[in-house]
C-alpha cells in the first residue's frame, strides 16, 4: 500500500506539468548518463532528469551541473508511469535560440548560407534567428537530405558560401539545431519515373556501384535500382564482379516498384 500511495503522490505532482513548462529545483546527483533534480514542491525524491546532451550546448556535463546547484530547466517530456520529467537546461541557457527553434514548423522554408561542410553533414547559417553558441550555423543538413541522388561528394550539391533554400524537418533539442532538407525543395525524380514503368518492363542502365549483396544500376538521371546477387546470374556466383563491372551498361527487368520506400528492384538474370 505504501508503494502504491507513493506512486500516486508522484503522478499527482507530475500530472499538471506540461511540455514547455519551466521547472526549478536542486541538482541531486550528477552521473555520466544524467543529472537528477529534486524539483521544487516535491522533496521526497528527484523526479527531474537531464540527459547528457540536454545539460548544455557549450559546456561538458561535469562543468555545467554540480550537486546542490539550483537550476531552472524546460520540460521536454513527462512520463507518469516512470514518475519522471525529462528536462533541458540548455533551453534556459540559450532562451533566444530555443524560442526561435520551437517556433519553426515542419515543411517551413528557410534560407541561409552554407557555413561549413563536415564529415557528418552541412551547417547552414540561417538568415533569420540568432547565432548558435557552438556551431557555425543553426541549420544542419545530413547527407541523405542533400539530394535525391546518391552522391560521391558533397561538392556535387553545395559548397561553403553558397546560398541555399531548405525545408525544416525537426528541432534537434540535443544539439540546438534546425534539421533541414535541401532535397525536399526539389522534385523527387523517383516518383515521376516510377509512374511511367511497370513490373516486367525492360530498362537499360549503367552499373554505378558494386556491393556484397548486389549492384546498383542508374536507369535514368537521379534514379537507381538494385539488382540483388541472386538476380545477377542464373548460375551461382560469389561476388557481383563475377558478372558485371562499374560503368558497364546492362539491360535489366523491373521486378518490384516500392513507391513508399522509393526502391526499385531489378533483375539481370531475367533479362
Amino acid at each position: 500500500m505504501g508503494d502504491a500511495s507513493a506512486d500516486q503522490t508522484v503522478r499527482s505532482f507530475l500530472a499538471p506539468i506540461q511540455v514547455g513548462d519551466r521547472c526549478s529545483g536542486v541538482v541531486a546527483e550528477v552521473t555520466r548518463s544524467e543529472v537528477t533534480v529534486t524539483l521544487d514542491g516535491f522533496a521526497a525524491r528527484p523526479l527531474g532528469a537531464v540527459g547528457p546532451l540536454d545539460v548544455s550546448w557549450q559546456q561538458r556535463m561535469a562543468d555545467a551541473a554540480a550537486v546542490g546547484q539550483r537550476i531552472t530547466a524546460e520540460v521536454l517530456a513527462v512520463d507518469l508511469e516512470e514518475g519522471r520529467a525529462r528536462l533541458s537546461m540548455a533551453a534556459t541557457e540559450n532562451p533566444e535560440l530555443w524560442a526561435f527553434l520551437k517556433r519553426l514548423r515542419f515543411g517551413q522554408r528557410l534560407s541561409g548560407t552554407v557555413a561549413a561542410i563536415e564529415s557528418f553533414g552541412v551547417f547552414v547559417a540561417l538568415d533569420e534567428g540568432p547565432d548558435h553558441p557552438v556551431h557555425l550555423g543553426v541549420g544542419f543538413i545530413t547527407y541523405p537530405e542533400l539530394s535525391w541522388r546518391r552522391l560521391e561528394a558533397v561538392s556535387e550539391v553545395v559548397e561553403v558560401g553558397q546560398r541555399v533554400y531548405c525545408e525544416f524537418l525537426q528541432f534537434d533539442t540535443w544539439n540546438g539545431e534546425a534539421r533541414l532538407s535541401l532535397r525536399a525543395t526539389r522534385p523527387d525524380p523517383f516518383l515521376g519515373f516510377a509512374e511511367g514503368i511497370t513490373v516486367g518492363q525492360r530498362l537499360t542502365g549503367q552499373v554505378t556501384k558494386l556491393v556484397p549483396f548486389g549492384v546498383f544500376v542508374q536507369v535514368t538521371d537521379g534514379v537507381e535500382g538494385l539488382v540483388r546477387l541472386p538476380e545477377l546470374s542464373s548460375m551461382p556466383i560469389k561476388a557481383p564482379e563475377d558478372v558485371v563491372r562499374t560503368g558497364e551498361e546492362i539491360t535489366v527487368i523491373v521486378t518490384d516498384i516500392d513507391h513508399e520506400r522509393r526502391r526499385l528492384s531489378l533483375s539481370l538474370r531475367q533479362a
